[in-house]
């Protein structure tokens, strides 16, 4: 039987590798077969998992091989702890990234998973695989769960404070756009991490129309085990909201949510009166210091785009294949219908549809991943 795919996503800091490491120790004494995937550039989302071990990444390893010409392995990237008193080991992979300022993480994490499928990821003899993603940037990478359905399930870790908040709705949202478009992962709901009771994020999941699954309240005590590369689940109350959640997760006892998060208005209004009026514009006078009319910087400004997003198109048409060219230049640059461009070319009206939509494909990769 396939594995289930849960992605957990929030704000960096908020505590999601505290929860995912947590809730994989949980799965494991519930004598569950668990894999933990770390899906941050920070690669420590094992750390604690593994005793203080940090653990070589996919993409550091993949680098290294294709140096060599060699093949990845299993082995060479995911790694195995038995724990005394577990009934199951723990499996730990990082998919890691670049280092800082040195590239797009979000490429490094459609990159590791492309490495993880060849290698057969989702046809292992595993129960359960928890993804621990970071949820506060707006890179396509961090999607990848989401938009190719490789999450069953999604949970949003937060806490009381509104950009942690802000974070979780974006996902929430996210995660909305692509069901709309045939994406399959659900929204189970929602963890309150570090919870202060002060109802903030209770109130923001109600409005939003999403489930709350646990609450863990501050407690030094697990932040010292958590420090210390151990579970906080050795604690007994923080224990008992973690077997909770996790048996309502193997027994199917969540209902998934229909939430779509909230628009921006309507998110920030749940934490105080808005202002509708609208902003004061700056001039150009007085930024420039000189006699300099604003539409004309404006209008050069805009110009200036136009053009540079002109010249990157014109270089990413060149790099098409011949055939896509052509059908793309009579298409969008010379405005010829299908059926021109099939009479011309001598070629099917499909064929023509097949190639056209290829192209437009191929040039949004090109020119928003360049």
């Amino acid at each position: 039987m396939a594995a289930r795919t849960i992605a957990i996503y929030g704000k960096g800091g908020i505590g999601k590798s505290f929860t995912t490491t947590n809730l994989s120790a949980t799965f494991a004494l519930m004598n569950q077969r668990v894999l933990q995937l770390g899906c941050d550039p920070k690669h420590d989302s094992t750390t604690s998992l593994f005793g203080g071990i940090s653990l070589p990444t996919v993409t550091d390893v993949f680098a290294e091989k294709n140096a060599r010409s060699q093949p990845v392995t299993i082995s060479d990237i995911v790694f195995r702890r038995d724990i005394p008193g577990f009934p199951q080991p723990i499996y730990g992979i990082e998919l890691g990234g670049p280092q800082v300022g040195r590239g797009c993480g979000g490429r490094g994490i459609i990159s590791g998973f492309d490495v993880l499928e060849k290698l057969g990821i989702f046809k292992w003899d595993i129960d359960i695989i928890l993804m621990d993603f970071l949820g506060d940037v707006v890179c396509g990478g961090f999607a990848t769960p989401l938009a190719r359905s490789l999450s069953e399930e999604v949970i949003l870790v937060t806490n009381n404070d509104r950009q942690s908040i802000f974070t979780a709705n974006n996902i929430c949202q996210a995660n909305n756009y692509f069901r709309t478009i045939g994406g399959q992962s659900r929204l189970l709901g929602l963890i309150i991490n570090r919870d202060d009771g002060s109802g903030v994020a209770e109130r923001y999941a109600e409005a939003a129309g999403i489930t709350v699954l646990m609450k863990v309240p501050y407690d030094a005590d697990a932040r010292d085990k958590d420090d210390s590369f151990d579970f906080a689940i050795r604690i007994p109350a923080i224990r008992d909201k973690f077997q909770k959640l996790a048996q309502d997760i193997v027994d199917d006892r969540i209902t998934p949510c229909e939430a779509v998060g909230l628009d921006f208005m309507g998110f920030v209004r749940l934490f105080g009166e808005v202002s509708d009026d609208a902003p004061q514009p700056a001039t150009a006078e007085e930024l420039f210091g000189q006699k300099e009319s604003a539409s004309d910087t404006g209008t050069v400004a805009q110009n200036s785009t136009l053009d540079s997003d002109d010249r990157k198109m014109q270089l990413c048409i060149e790099k098409l294949a011949a055939e896509q060219q052509e059908v793309y230049r009579m298409s969008d640059v010379e405005q010829k219908s299908v059926s021109e461009i099939a009479r011309l070319i001598e070629c099917e009206e499909s064929a023509v549809r097949e190639r056209l939509a290829s192209a437009r494909k191929e040039l949004a990769k090109l020119f928003f991943c360049a």
